[in-house]
C-alpha cells in the first residue's frame, strides 16, 4: 500500500497565497459596499495588488481582520489604494513623456 502525503511546497508559496486571499477579500467588501467605481471593479487585479501594499503597510495580516473593519475604515483603506494608483499612473504618463521626448529629440 503506498501513502501519499499532501505537503505545501514551501512555507513562502502558503504566505503568498493567503495576502492573495487577503487582499482579494477586501476586494469583494469593497464591491459588497458598492464603493468601487467601473474602472476600479475592471481592473480587479490592480486594485487587489495596490489593496495588499496598503494592508501590509497597516499592518492587517488575516481576513478575520478585514471582515472586522467598519464602512469607515475600509473607506480609508480605498481611498489609500486610490491616492497609490493615481501615483503609479502619474510616474507611468511621466516615463513615457520622457521617453516620447527623448526620441523625438533624436
Amino acid at each position: 500500500m503506498v501513502r501519499i502525503f499532501f505537503e505545501p511546497l514551501c512555507i513562502n508559496t502558503k504566505f503568498i497565497i493567503q495576502l492573495t486571499r487577503l487582499s482579494e477579500f477586501a476586494f469583494f467588501r469593497f464591491m459588497s459596499l458598492s464603493v468601487l467605481n467601473l474602472e476600479e471593479q475592471q481592473h480587479k487585479d490592480e486594485i487587489v495588488s495596490l489593496t495588499e501594499q496598503v494592508l501590509d503597510a497597516k499592518g492587517i495580516e488575516c481576513d478575520s481582520k478585514i471582515s472586522k473593519l467598519s464602512e469607515e475604515q475600509l473607506s480609508e483603506i480605498l481611498e489609500q489604494v486610490r491616492k497609490l494608483r493615481k501615483k503609479k499612473k502619474i510616474e507611468k504618463d511621466s516615463e513615457r513623456q520622457k521617453e516620447e521626448l527623448d526620441i523625438s529629440v533624436q
